[in-house]
């Protein structure tokens, strides 16, 4: 469990920094809510060929935002969209990863960033929030010509449903390891725990607060799955591997790595299923899951199908609706070009998810406008600087030249499952060099 912490700590992205005191009385619009605290310490301006940028940092719309402008701007924004924070009162401001911060400065870009005026899994504070801090760069700062919005984890649901709520007001986006699929991830976390609660014979749902403790021990005891690893990932348990054979279908079917990535993962996602103690979409993602109707392969040894908790949508009214929620529908209609990064072994946020958006793409006849691309890694938002850049010069090419970069074939079950599938946009010297969980994977 403590292992499954630590994952959670660096899967949710969480930045961690020592929590300020409320800011000084102002407007009420510059005032975080009742209860919320902010915490943005002063962001050093960084040398943009040979001259210092422009930060200004601040709150509005009850959000702690950061700008920074490059000296010679080129008139184009992008919005920076984090994920989720956590269930905390402390909202913090997160610069881009993966050296984008700098790479856009040099290119000419200004960027800003927000808080968001919520934590939890919020999705509309984190569209409205962007949105309002856009207006407000164009007010304070200059009206850009173009805006673009990349982000990551829950930023990736932000985006999705940012080009739908605001059709053309961004020109392009670049969502990495995004949750694009909207309610289809809680329905995999609910998936996960009812499926092995069935194979292990512990029943244990509605989950109990001692869930971890109590009740998790016993079930990867009955499943074999308790002391292996990610370089040791056999299971010699029948149940224990059908329970991984159903994840891995679950989570965008047979692909390399997998065995791998079901053993980094298998821990922390019991805890995803912890009651939070909220009443709130935010708060209270589950509220949105359901499988009644999900049908589980493999169904042998054991047929699941039969024996499986089913558990009906405790908030149909949430799930179906098409208005702008915490918890958000996206519909599959991007408008403008969007290019997406996701690793194939990634279990908080699956792979499955960039599936869910493409074929619901697809459906709206909107395919020439996405272009998503697999990373072989396993952790949630494992990329490196070299292919979070080169998505990002791809997509800002296709929106100035109407070039259409490659991308892989995310929903062809042959494809993916294919010993190389992730290799065409995977940086080999990251793996070369050993970094985080890329030798998992056997060698391109």
């Amino acid at each position: 469990m403590k292992r499954a912490a630590l994952l959670s700590a660096v899967a949710a992205l969480t930045l961690a920094v020592p929590a300020a005191p409320a800011v000084a009385a102002g407007p009420p619009d510059d005032q975080p809510l009742p209860g919320y605290t902010i915490s943005n310490p002063p962001l050093a301006p960084v040398d943009v060929h040979g001259t210092p940028s422009t930060v200004t940092q601040g709150v509005t719309g009850h959000a702690a935002f950061d700008i920074e402008v490059p000296p010679a701007w080129n008139g184009k924004l992008v919005l920076w969209a984090h994920g989720y924070r956590g269930q905390g009162k402390t909202l913090t401001v997160d610069p881009p990863y993966y050296g984008l911060r700098q790479r856009w400065l040099d290119q000419g870009y200004a960027w800003a960033a927000s808080s968001y005026y919520d934590n939890g899994y919020d999705v509309r504070a984190g569209v409205t929030a962007t949105r309002h801090l856009a207006d407000y760069f164009a007010g304070h700062v200059g009206k850009p010509r173009q805006r673009l919005i990349a982000g990551v984890s829950m930023g990736g649901h932000i985006i999705g449903r940012s080009l739908e709520q605001y059709p053309h007001y961004y020109s392009g986006a670049l969502p990495m390891c995004g949750e694009l699929g909207d309610d289809a991830l809680f329905d995999e976390i609910l998936d996960y725990n009812l499926v092995a609660q069935a194979l292990s014979g512990v029943h244990a749902y509605p989950v109990p607060a001692d869930y971890l403790t109590a009740d998790v021990p016993k079930i990867e005891s009955a499943l074999g799955i308790g002391s292996i690893t990610p370089t040791a990932p056999d299971i010699t348990n029948a149940g224990g591997k059908q329970l991984r054979a159903i994840w891995v279908n679950r989570t965008g079917g047979p692909r390399p790595g997998t065995d791998a990535a079901f053993a980094t993962w298998k821990d922390f996602l019991f805890g995803l299923a912890l009651p939070t103690g909220g009443t709130t979409l935010a708060e209270d993602p589950g509220q949105v899951a359901t499988n009644a109707r999900t049908v589980y392969v493999p169904n042998t040894p054991v047929n699941v199908n039969k024996i499986v908790q089913r558990v009906p949508v405790r908030n149909p009214a949430a799930r179906y609706s098409h208005r702008l929620s915490q918890i958000p529908l996206i519909s599959g209609k991007p408008r403008v070009p969007v290019l997406s990064l996701h690793g194939i072994g990634d279990g908080f946020v699956p792979f499955s998810m960039e599936q869910v958006y493409a074929n619901e793409v697809r459906r709206n006849h909107q395919s020439g406008l996405l272009v998503q691309r697999a990373i072989r890694v396993a952790q949630h938002c494992e990329f490196s600087d070299v292919e979070a850049g080169r998505a990002w010069d791809d997509l800002t090419r296709w929106i100035r030249t109407g070039r259409h970069p490659a991308g892989d074939p995310v929903t062809s079950p042959r494809a993916v499952a294919d010993k190389r599938f992730g290799c065409r946009f995977s940086d080999p010297a990251a793996y070369a060099a050993g970094t985080g969980t890329r030798r998992l994977f056997p060698a391109c």
